[in-house]
Formats: structure tokens, sequence, C-alpha cells
């Protein structure tokens, strides 16, 4: 499944997932930096977003700062109904994840709703609609780590550490960074101008557009501009979701450790439940499982925490970009989920279902 990448590409495609110039031709940046040529730039991306290698390329938000809260959801569903009740998961607007896991919890979803939106509720009428034995909800109570940024050139992950506190409070968005949420969320066309388009839909200067995108970044709405990879196309196999039992008094020391290790991309404090007692969640990117599970050895070594179970996923029903203020823009109805869009690089790879090997 993974494509054929030569040096100039893999050294590319760092770039892009770390460092993508806000630069009114950011590609002859990125050619400067790779000494070569803009054209030949362009030409390599394409290609990366035609096979798949390249989800996206836009700005990402931190979607508590732009008035949005997330959380993690995982179901018991009757084995033989779990395609059904996927379908009915992925349905709805506000959900972007959607997998089915070897597990008795064995539907886990990823579910984005606006701030005054009740988040209880929709999750009870999603419960109930999909005919759940048992729900679940495991919102971040600590973040610890997120952002992966695939090592493309020594094949490992680069990962950008955060520790989730937020220093400013949020803030409603005025109606023109609202608009400007609506344009940069979009996927960057690779063309060597390519802020000049989205900058004329709201009014603005390519200039302009750049110098207000600036502004949100340092303010931490917006956390970054950059690609994201399909892990498996860009040579990632296998990803496992290690979740560890750790005493509440350990938690901090433990979550640094974690967080530390070079593999794991994402890194959580979650709510514990009688039939849940893992507090700590931990994604392992790897090229085989039997690294994920190397990894997670790795791990339980360093801390002294032995009992952790490592949920790999069999079916990726959903894998799609939530799209902010999507509703107010198109019905002006003020809908309290985002769209949730598929990918417009490649249909194909994100369809509804997909098994994973």
């Amino acid at each position: 499944m993974s494509v054929a990448l030569d040096d100039l590409d893999r050294r590319l495609l760092n770039e892009v997932q770390s460092d993508f110039p806000l630069v009114q031709r950011p590609f002859a940046a990125l050619a400067e930096r790779l000494e070569t040529n803009e054209d030949d730039v362009l030409a390599r991306l394409r290609e990366a977003r035609r096979s798949g290698v390249i989800r996206h390329l836009s700005a990402i938000f931190d979607v508590y700062r732009i008035g949005y809260r997330s959380t993690l959801v995982a179901m018991h569903i009757d084995p033989h109904r779990l395609d059904e009740a996927a379908a009915v998961i992925s349905a709805h607007p506000g959900v972007s994840h959607n997998y089915g896991r070897d597990h008795h919890f064995n539907l886990w979803f990823v579910l984005a709703i606006r701030h005054d939106s009740d988040l209880e509720a929709i999750i009870h009428d999603l419960a109930l609609r999909a005919g759940a034995r048992r729900t679940i909800n495991l919102p971040a109570l600590k973040l610890y780590k997120i952002d992966v940024e695939f090592d493309m050139v020594g094949g490992t992950g680069r990962m950008t550490r955060r520790n989730g506190q937020r220093t400013t409070p949020r803030r409603d968005l005025t109606a023109d960074e609202v608009n400007l949420v609506r344009v940069v969320q979009s996927q960057l066309e690779l063309d060597p101008e390519p802020f000049a388009a989205p900058a004329a839909r709201i009014g603005l200067s390519a200039e302009a557009l750049l110098q207000r995108m600036e502004t949100l970044r340092q303010e931490g709405i917006m956390r970054r501009f950059a690609a994201v990879l399909r892990h498996r196309e860009a040579g990632f196999l296998a990803n496992g979701m290690v979740c560890w039992q750790v005493p509440e008094e350990r938690a901090e020391e433990v979550g640094a450790v974690f967080s530390a290790h070079p593999k794991v991309s994402h890194c959580y404090k979650r709510p514990t439940y009688e039939d849940w007692p893992y507090a700590l969640f931990t994604m392992v990117h790897a090229h085989e499982r039997r690294e994920c599970d190397e990894v997670a050895r790795e791990l339980s070594a360093a801390t002294g925490i032995s009992d952790f179970a490592t949920l790999y996923s069999h079916t990726e029903y959903k894998k799609e970009r939530v799209r902010y203020f999507m509703e107010e823009s198109s019905s002006g109805s003020g809908s309290a989920t985002p769209s949730a869009a598929r990918d417009e690089a490649n249909p194909a790879i994100a369809a509804t279902r997909t098994s994973l090997p």
C-alpha cells in the first residue's frame, strides 16, 4: 500500500509537514530550501496528493479555541451489526474518525461539536440509533502530546509535544475570522501563488490573508499550516491504540515518559469507568504491528506499568477532516455541528469502509 518515494520526495514531505512557509510563493521558498526549482516541487506534491500520500494541506485549528469541543466515544455493538451501526455513526457531520477495533468496545469514533451544544444528548441519541449495548464518553482530561510528523527520511515519527495547557482563555471569533477559517481550512491549491484565490474569496489581498493567519497562529487559534499524510501510503502500515491502567498519582510522571518516545504520536489522559480502567491513551505508529508491540513493551518496562491493552483497528469506516462553520455559510441555520467533508484529493482512498491489514 505504501508509495515509492525518492530522497527528494521524502525531504519535501518532511518540510511540508513541519515548516510550510506562509508566504505568497511558498513552493518557491520550499524549492530554495531543497536546492531545486518551483516546478519540481509542485510536480512532486501533485503526485503525492494524487497517490494519496498527502491527505490534505491546509490550516489546522485548535478545536477548543475555535469554539468547538471534541471527544472520543467507544461503543460495544453486537458484532453482527457492526457495519450497520458504524454507518449510523459515520452519517453524523461532526464525526471525523470512526473505526472498528478488536475489543469488547468495538466501535470508536471522534465527535466534534460547537462548544454550546449538548454533547451528552448527542452521544445518547447516536447510541440509541446505533443500537449500542454500552457507550462510554472519553474526553481528553489532559493532553500530553499531539501533532505527529512522520520522518520520511529517517523512518521514525518526528512528534511535536504539547502539554495541553492553554495560557489564554477561549474567545469568540469575529465574523471576519470565521470567514477566514472557512477558506484556509480547505485544501490548498498546488499553484505558484496559492493564497491569492482564497484571499480573494473573502475580499483580501494574499498579503493581508497571510498576516491574519499569522495573528491566529500566534494566539494559538491556528495551530499550524501543514500537510497531513496518510500514514499507510507513507509507509507506516501499523498503528495501535495502547491504553494503560495508571494510578492517578503517577499519571503526570508516566505521561511524560510515554510522550518522550518518538513512535508515540498522541498521548492523552481520559476518564476511567468500572469496565474501562485505562486512564492513559497512546497512539503508536510503526511499519509493522510487531514494532507497535515492541514499543508497548518498551513503555511498560520504562514505567513499570504492566496493565495495558493494545487495540488495533480492523476497519476504517470514516476518516475525514472536520470543516468548521460550514453550515452557517451554506444555510445560515447556525447548526451546532461542523461538516466533516470527504477528502477532495482522493475520494477512493477515503472510502467509508476500508478493511485494514
